[in-house]
């Protein structure tokens, strides 16, 4: 087997392999490998045999990752590699709209000294505290609405 088929078979494998050993190490491997089958080509065979190597690399490369994500996901071990679900969730407690909170009463989930966390209306929002330190359970009102926090007050 000439060394050109072989660098294009480990290119192939090395592309392969990248799915089983994810960080891109194998996939800068298996590209290097191509090119390095793709030079060889022009050199051993001229433009006309390297135009035909480049052609072969890129139908390689594009038959490998079509093998690695249509069908790959439908096998047995496919299953196991891939995600199915999506995990829903927030960093951050959800925005308060003014005319939902602004004027409501709230008690505060953590002391506020002077930012913490409050409930509002069942909500749980992150605010500040105009009037300095309020202990956590202290009843307390918004009297306005800050970027990302509610401003609030002892009531």
């Amino acid at each position: 087997m000439s060394v050109l088929v072989m660098l294009f078979i480990v290119g192939a494998m090395l592309l392969a392999a990248e799915v089983f050993v994810p960080g891109g190490i194998l996939g800068i491997l298996a590209g290097v490998t191509l090119l390095a089958g793709v030079v060889l080509a022009f050199v051993e065979h001229g433009q006309q045999g390297g135009w035909i190597a480049v052609a072969a690399a890129v139908v390689l490369v594009g038959f490998t990752l079509w093998l690695e994500f249509k069908v790959l996901p439908k096998t047995r071990v496919g299953r196991k590699l891939f995600l199915d679900a999506e995990i829903g969730g927030a960093s951050q407690p959800e925005l308060a709209e003014s005319a939902d909170v602004i004027g409501h009463d709230g008690v505060a989930d953590t002391t506020l000294a002077p930012s913490g966390y409050v409930t509002v209306n069942g909500k749980r929002y992150e605010a500040y505290s105009r009037s300095g330190l309020i202990a956590k359970g202290e009843p307390l009102r918004v009297v306005g609405l800050d970027n990302f926090r509610l401003i609030v007050q002892k009531n």
